[in-house]
């Protein structure tokens, strides 16, 4: 396919854009397609996929590349997409002006090339995030399970171990972030075992992202290395995330990884509600696991209980900004000692009286009663274990002004 010489096309190297049609139209692949972009663009390229993987590179010198892959001033990045779906980016950095008619025309022909060569690919990766999907869920018959992974190149018939990973955006996010997570948490996993499978999930009251990790066949020694990785991975490859991992013990078969998969998330759970911890394996979530069953089997009961215990303190808590669950917390922590709990807050003794009065108000338990001790210790619990994130905020309420601090200071 030759392009005329129009008006739109003054001053463009005509034969470049010749070369693009020709290694589209030949097969020869998206390294020699990004060169003759290059070429017509006179700028340096890299072609980038939706999951943050370079695709190819068309530059002068390495510093050249180093420059397009970092980004920043001087570099134009392009989205690239077929009808409605982003299928990556291209990042330029031009020589000179080609104009926004030839521009769009090149990116239109890379973003075709790109669906085409990696359409295919991606039909296999969804395959393989749906078979995993469902074997989380336990909607795969254990006895094909190792069979159908076996297929797909997942070889999960000797089990393995499951590790939910979660990311929380603390600063502004660009779209995509969610792929290049996901692509930055295989990545981490695949360094302690090669064959290790991340897929997203899909909790929809979940601001931020979620991976399940699947590694198969992998001992606690390989899956405490992979959490390592994991996490090391995520902390050099995205800024303005905080993250939290739960691991679960190792499942002995693919019926099992089931199970494994609960484990993890309700060690995610718990870890998300300590902020001395980034990870936590289920061996570690102590009594949590005894509502592991409930949280699997019945969590609507456990939903309940949590209603009827601590839920009234988040909902005051998160309307007043008030700290009445993070008190409690280190009321029980204390040992229902007064003084011991003002001091892990850094206020002062009738802060901590007043705000416990106020949690009697709400739930109607004692604190000063062994049972309702032990009914807002389990609610507390049950908010960890259903994945409820602990409220904070300023302490306003009246009463705590004589022991009030900056939360920085509460919190060192």
């Amino acid at each position: 396919m030759s392009l005329p010489a129009t008006s739109a096309l003054a001053g463009i190297d005509v034969s470049a854009l010749d070369a693009i049609t020709e290694a589209v139209e030949s097969g020869s692949g998206l390294p020699e397609v990004v060169r003759a972009a290059a070429r017509a663009l006179d700028a340096s390229l890299v072609l980038i996929d939706r999951s943050s993987t370079v695709l190819a590179v068309a530059a002068r010198s390495p510093d050249d590349e180093r420059r397009l892959l970092a980004g920043g001033e001087g570099i134009e990045t392009h989205e690239l997409r077929v009808a409605d779906a982003v299928v990556g980016q291209l990042r330029l950095r031009a020589r000179s002006d080609a104009g926004p008619g030839i521009t769009r025309l090149v990116l239109t022909l890379v973003a075709s090339e790109v669906e085409r060569v990696r359409g295919p690919e991606r039909a296999s990766e969804e395959a393989v995030a749906d078979f995993v999907t469902d074997l989380l869920r336990g909607r795969v018959d254990p006895e094909v399970a190792g069979d159908r992974g076996a297929e797909l190149g997942v070889e999960v018939a000797s089990g393995g171990v499951v590790l939910v990973v979660r990311a929380r955006p603390l600063t502004a996010r660009e779209e995509g972030w969610r792929a290049r997570f996901l692509a930055v948490a295989q990545r981490g996993a695949r360094a302690a075992l090669p064959g290790s499978v991340a897929v997203l999930g899909d909790r929809a009251d979940m601001l931020g992202a979620e991976a399940h990790v699947v590694l198969p066949g992998a001992d606690e020694e390989v899956a405490q290395r992979a959490a390592d990785g994991v996490l090391r991975e995520l902390h050099a490859g995205l800024a303005g995330l905080a993250f939290s991992l739960g691991r679960s013990r190792r499942a002995g078969h693919a019926g099992e990884l089931c199970r494994a998969g609960n484990e993890a998330v309700l060690a995610a759970n718990v870890v998300e509600g300590n902020p001395e911890r980034e990870a936590l394996s289920f061996d570690e979530t102590g009594a949590y696991r005894l509502l592991l069953s409930a949280m699997s089997e019945d969590p609507a009961e456990l939903q309940r209980f949590y209603a009827e215990t601590v839920e009234p303190l988040v909902a005051y808590d998160e309307q007043y900004e008030t700290d009445l669950v993070r008190t409690l917390e280190a009321f029980l922590e204390a040992d229902g000692n007064v003084a011991g709990t003002a001091q892990r807050l850094f206020t002062h003794r009738h802060t901590v009286r007043y705000r416990l009065e106020r949690v009697r108000d709400l739930s109607g338990l004692d604190v000063g009663s062994s049972d309702g001790r032990e009914k807002l210790s389990l609610g507390l619990k049950a908010m960890r274990v259903l994945g409820i994130a602990r409220p904070g905020g300023p302490a306003r309420e009246a009463g705590a002004s004589g022991g009030r601090v900056r939360r920085s200071d509460a919190r060192r």
